[in-house]
């Protein structure tokens, strides 16, 4: 018999464990949004060979590794989820892959070359993308169908506990790499992992343990049930993959963009990594006004169901390219554009992020019959890595053997902007025919709380 809870208690109110989740996240979040936010900077300015002399990167090449590491990190969910639905659990599923998502962030923080880029680089994919599902499904389990209805909004307040931790890092490490080098910049991070480590083995007894599936998991997947399940919503994601696609950018060409533009904004000259930090502080934001404010007012008007909040996410990301390819077009003819532009962008690709990503987290969660909870998790985060091999793709494909390329300047924004705006009609055509089925954990036959 489990010494943990292991279904939900009847109850209208939050469950106990989830400031434990929420706490662990912000500082998960600040280890990895720090190392990813100074990744493209560092491959292209700091990065050595075994001699201790210079062996950047390319624009492109790096483009092409921060792309495949970030399909790296959305690969591995599906491991980490098997691992958890079938064999561990949730809980120890996270506490054993943070530990090597810990050392990952180690061994960047001791060898700056290639070799220690792929290791670590390599072991953060794995532990950062092996906890993900499990962590995203463990918020759902702590509700029973009777406070159910809490679980949308507890979605939000933990993506926001996500941009609360980005925010700081995103802010933070930039400036540490600049006055310290990359041993430090990497290695703070890697503590704050540490910590996000400590935070959640600390909400151990609080938590709501579902056990592994076994053989139960194999026969709910195999199921009609099951399989149904994996094919209607991997249809979602694959349009979710654009989105995907064009978002990640904003830490791998929209850096680079920053580099060539006039940063100055509220007093202060920004270092290009550090204005992806307008990104978490409106997802701050955005939230609550969406929340108590946005969703509220249209829901009188329409039913906003969660399909419709994705198809409006979608459309709403195809400005923001459009707007990054304006100013990317201004500097192509020698001109230093405002940040401001990218600002604007940063608006509108956020509020699209609000529609898209959290409803997908919460409909994900609600989709996926009791025992593939995870695993189901684990494919909306390989709509993640689709999403940016599509990047990469489009890197390596529009290099051309002399070193010109194929699209170039503002068309290659262009590009990405009729991509999801062809994206967001074929959706939203689908979304007519989607009919949801939710599932939510069995309760514990106990008094109502």
């Amino acid at each position: 018999m489990s010494k943990y809870k292991t279904a939900p208690e009847p109850s209208v109110s939050k469950p106990k464990g989830i400031p434990y989740i929420i706490g662990n996240e912000a500082a998960e979040r600040f280890s990895f949004y720090g190392m990813k936010t100074i990744l493209v900077i560092y491959m292209t300015k700091y990065l050595m060979n075994q001699n201790g002399a210079l062996d950047v990167m390319s624009r492109e090449e790096a483009l092409t590794w921060y792309h495949l590491f970030t399909g790296g990190v959305y690969f591995t969910p599906i491991i980490g989820a098997f691992l958890s639905d079938a064999v561990l659990g949730k809980y120890r599923t996270i506490i054993s892959l943070s530990i090597v998502y810990c050392l990952g962030h180690l061994v960047l923080s001791l060898d700056d070359t290639r070799i220690g880029l792929s290791i670590g680089l390599s072991l953060i994919a794995m532990g950062s993308g092996g906890i993900k599902p499990c962590v995203s499904a463990h918020v759902g389990d702590q509700f029973g169908k009777t406070n159910s209805h809490l679980l949308e909004k507890m979605y939000s307040w933990f993506y926001f506990s996500i941009n609360f931790g980005a925010f700081f890092s995103t802010l933070a490490t930039p400036l540490l790499l600049e006055k310290y080098g990359p041993n430090v910049a990497f290695g703070i991070p890697g503590l704050l992992m540490l910590i996000a480590t400590y935070v959640f083995w600390l909400g151990r007894k609080k938590f709501i343990h579902i056990p592994p599936g076994g053989m139960k998991f194999a026969k709910e997947i195999a199921s009609k049930e099951g399989l149904n399940a994996v094919a209607r919503l991997s249809i979602i994601y694959v349009f979710v993959s654009i989105f995907w696609s064009l978002y990640d950018q904003t830490g791998s060409s929209w850096v680079l963009q920053a580099d060539q533009m006039n940063r100055t904004w509220l007093g202060i000259t920004w270092l290009p990594s550090q204005i992806q930090a307008v990104n978490p502080i409106l997802i701050l934001i955005f939230i609550p006004l969406f929340n108590y404010a946005v969703f509220p007012a249209v829901s009188k008007r329409i039913d906003l169901t969660p399909l419709r909040k994705i198809g409006f996410g979608l459309f709403l990301t195809v400005p923001s390219f459009l707007i990054i390819g304006y100013a990317q077009s201004l500097i192509d003819v020698g001109q230093v554009p405002g940040i401001y532009w990218q600002i604007i962008a940063y608006g509108f690709i956020t509020a699209a992020e609000v529609l898209v990503s959290i409803t997908c987290l919460e409909f994900s969660y609600s989709q996926a019959p009791r025992t593939m909870k995870s695993i189901i998790m684990s494919y909306f985060f390989l709509s993640l890595t689709l999403g940016n091999l599509i990047t990469a793709g489009v890197n390596v494909f529009i290099q051309n053997p002399d070193g010109s390329l194929k699209i170039e300047g503002a068309n290659y924004f262009y590009f990405f902007a009729g991509l999801m705006f062809v994206t967001a009609i074929l959706f939203t055509v689908f979304s007519r025919y989607y009919t949801p089925t939710s599932y939510y954990q069995e309760e514990a036959t106990q008094n109502l709380k």
